[in-house]
């Protein structure tokens, strides 16, 4: 099955957006349809991280466990998953550009049961909206998060003029 690939383009420091993606405690912040998270190792950041995510999808609870597989702080983070027959297989990169930060997402999705590989591609389409819908609101959230740091440098006016 072909992966799915997206990327967005986000005005914030890289670090912001990487310490987004990599913890999940802050991913569940920006990502409105995650309701809970569930830690099963000790460990809450890097390789070997394990936890479950639920999140609404089409109006229903839906949980599954991640293992984090790969970290590079500040450049990649990977996380896998074996539910429901398939292999799902998550990659963040980030990277400096011209116009901001630049955050790709690749899902390799490996079916390897009988009825996965039925039932895989026929909501792959669900699945393509759902990690946009997750893109965009990082988006969001570090944007946002960017915005008011900016501001809060400023000091604020008194209203007096001297």
């Amino acid at each position: 099955m072909q992966p799915i690939r997206t990327q967005r383009t986000i005005h914030a420091a890289l670090e912001q957006v990487f310490r987004t993606i990599s913890d999940v405690r802050n991913f569940r912040q920006a990502v409105p349809h995650i309701t809970k998270i569930e830690f099963l190792t000790d460990q809450q950041v890097g390789v070997g991280t394990r936890f479950l995510e639920t999140r609404l999808m089409q109006g229903r609870e839906q949980t599954v466990e991640l293992e984090v597989a790969e970290y590079v702080e500040n450049d990649r983070i990977r996380m896998r998953s074996d539910a429901g027959g398939t292999l799902w297989d998550s990659l963040f990169t980030v990277s400096a550009g011209v116009s901001g930060v630049r955050l790709e997402f690749q899902m390799d999705i490996q079916p390897h049961t009988l009825f996965a590989k039925i039932i895989t591609p026929m909501i792959k389409g669900m699945v393509v909206r759902g990690v946009a819908s997750d893109m965009d609101a990082v988006k969001t959230y570090c944007e946002t998060i960017s915005q008011s740091q900016r501001t809060s440098d400023f000091p604020a006016s008194s209203g007096e003029h001297r």
